[in-house]
Formats: structure tokens, C-alpha cells, sequence
């Protein structure tokens, strides 16, 4: 309950500073496979770039959660980086070779959520 609070609560004064800044935020949430803690360690690394205010992955919905600068990346972009990173998207699945040098317990193609 705290994380969440404070997660939304960090997020509001992102996209306020943003908006102040007069920067164009916004908000998107879309589903990308994992299993793991490390899995949301990579997918939420792969987000860290200058373009996203906060990504945030549930591995329990498997949903992700992220605020960018729309006027500087796209939902399809965002997709396509943690895609590389060896997770499949809603619109982009991995590539075989990135995604069997994931450790064993981040491989969820096979149905096995917990290995």
C-alpha cells in the first residue's frame, strides 16, 4: 500500500514538473512478459532513458506502467527497447537468441511461472 501511495505520488510531481517545463507527458500501461524480480529489475532498466519520467512493472499483472515525453518517444519505441531486452510485448516479441540467455527463472514462453 506505501509503495503504491508513493509511487503514484512521485509520479504526480514528475508529470506536474513536466507540464510546468511545458513538456508534453503522458501516461501508458501495457502488458510485457516476465517472471521475476529480475525480470523487473531489466524491463524497468531498459526504461530508464532521458524520454521516461517513471516506469513501474507489477510482475503479478504483468503489466507495465510508464510516463514519457510524447513529443520525443512513442509507446511502439518503448515496446521495441524492452523487447530487446529478451520480453515479449503486446506488439513485439523478443528475438529467440535475447530471450534464451535469460536466466532460467526469467523464461516465461514455456507457461512456467515459477522455475
Amino acid at each position: 500500500m506505501k509503495t503504491t501511495f508513493f509511487a503514484t505520488l512521485a509520479l504526480s510531481i514528475l508529470l506536474t514538473v513536466s507540464l510546468i517545463a511545458g513538456e508534453t507527458v503522458k501516461e501508458t500501461t501495457f502488458k510485457v512478459s516476465g517472471n521475476c524480480g529480475m525480470c523487473k529489475t531489466r524491463i524497468e532498466k531498459a526504461m530508464k532513458i532521458p524520454e521516461v519520467k517513471f516506469a513501474k512493472w507489477d510482475k503479478k499483472s504483468k503489466m507495465l506502467k510508464v510516463a514519457y515525453l510524447a513529443d520525443a518517444v512513442t509507446v511502439d519505441s518503448l515496446q521495441k527497447r524492452i523487447s530487446s531486452v529478451g520480453h515479449d510485448t503486446e506488439k513485439f516479441t523478443a528475438e529467440t537468441s535475447v530471450y534464451e540467455n535469460l536466466p532460467g527463472c526469467c523464461l516465461y514462453r514455456d507457461g512456467v511461472s515459477d522455475h
